[in-house]
């Protein structure tokens, strides 16, 4: 069953320094029931303001959104069922938690709104502080617990209601990123405990690979790709979700006669171009745990600098106009100016970027 349905959703803003921006552009999505489905996107994509919209707290432009077959919002026949009403649990980047209420009262606050019965409020709330390990804190104040323990005040209060589907808008971005590693799994179990759908709203790919079941990428207001992650990460359909899902290297090629000769020295192949593709201007795209740096074979250059992390070395290498970063283990050594060949399986090939794609992200970042 789908849970969430979004048919044609269209938000525009107005505003006196920048005119009309449509934020979200004929948004169509169908999530189903139990699914934890991520928004992706860099700031000012449309991705929150699609989530607050589900929520109930913006109206919609035109559209309809419907929550368990049920219309919440149908712009076109004036259909609008607030938030309170929608049977969602919201968790947000600022954790929200009251200071000036325990423990308990910040989670019982929603059950009391809607006027529960004491011995029903809690039951309810032990129960959710349970499964939030929280229990046993009941009388303890906020501003008395770490970040990652608000965080679960604010998963706990979410869940009481019994909610569902649970909006998340990034709410892991506030936490270090040992804490933020152990509450995406919390996040993942209490779904599997308590059943509901997920929406998770997020710029920061590794969650939302680590979370999805499907995930959508957005930029500037458009629906980019939709898929499993790994479908995603494999098969990016655009620069843009290349770029977005993992470290990308994009060289600038002319495709000549099926080869890919550099831009800025056009007598040198860089690689065979899929077979069929015209002669023009290209960008072949790689990852840069994937290119083969050797001694003996590809396309010859010199390493620029190398860089040592953890488990990799990193090299900047010159191809052309361009310089690609190579990462490989530590056994495959060599020294900054050292002649190298590079090999690139399976590149990717993508036209041009277009242009004024830069500035109207920016601009939308300001909205």
């Amino acid at each position: 069953m789908d849970q969430i349905v979004l048919e044609n959703v269209t938000k525009t803003f107005t505003t006196k320094a920048l005119g009309t921006v449509t934020a979200v552009d004929r948004f169509n999505l169908k999530v189903k029931e139990g699914e934890c489905f991520s928004f992706l996107g860099p700031s000012g994509c449309g991705k929150t303001t699609t989530l607050r919209m589900i929520a109930g707290f913006e109206d919609l432009s035109s559209g309809s959104i419907y929550l368990g077959g049920k219309a919440v919002s149908v712009k076109d026949k004036n259909i609008y069922v607030p938030p309170e009403d929608r049977g969602l649990g919201m968790v947000f980047q600022a954790f929200a938690v009251w200071p000036h209420m325990n423990i308990f009262d910040n989670v019982a606050f929603p059950l009391k709104v809607q006027k529960r019965p004491e011995a029903e409020i809690r039951e309810r709330v032990a129960l959710a502080l349970k499964h939030c390990s929280l229990d046993g804190m009941e009388k303890v104040f906020p501003s008395d617990l770490s970040g990652g323990q608000q965080q679960r005040i604010a998963l706990a209060r979410a869940i009481v209601v019994n909610p569902k589907v649970m909006l998340l808008d990034e709410p892991l971005s506030n936490l270090d990123p040992q804490l933020r590693e152990t509450m995406r799994f919390e996040i993942k179990k209490l779904q599997k405990e308590f059943g509901f759908t997920i929406i998770f709203v997020t710029h920061d790919q590794s969650e939302a690979m680590a979370l999805s079941d499907r995930m959508l990428v957005m930029d500037m207001g458009n629906i980019q790709q939709t898929g499993t992650p790994l479908e995603l990460y494999n098969n990016p359909k655009n620069r843009f979700v290349h770029s977005f899902l993992g470290q990308s290297n994009f060289t600038h090629v002319k495709i000549k006669g099926g080869k890919a000769y550099c831009q800025g020295d056009s007598s040198r192949v860089v690689w065979d171009a899929p077979a069929g593709t015209k002669d023009g201007e290209m960008l072949m795209a790689t990852r840069p745990n994937t290119i083969d740096i050797n001694r003996t074979e590809g396309f010859c250059t010199k390493i620029i600098k190398r860089v040592f992390r953890t488990d990799f070395v990193e090299y900047l290498v010159q191809v052309g106009d361009d310089v690609l970063r190579v990462q490989t283990p530590h056994r495959n050594l060599f020294s900054e100016g050292e002649e190298c060949f590079l090999r690139f399986p399976s590149p990717m090939w993508y036209p041009a970027q277009e242009e004024g794609a830069d500035e109207e992200r920016a601009k939308r970042m300001i909205v």
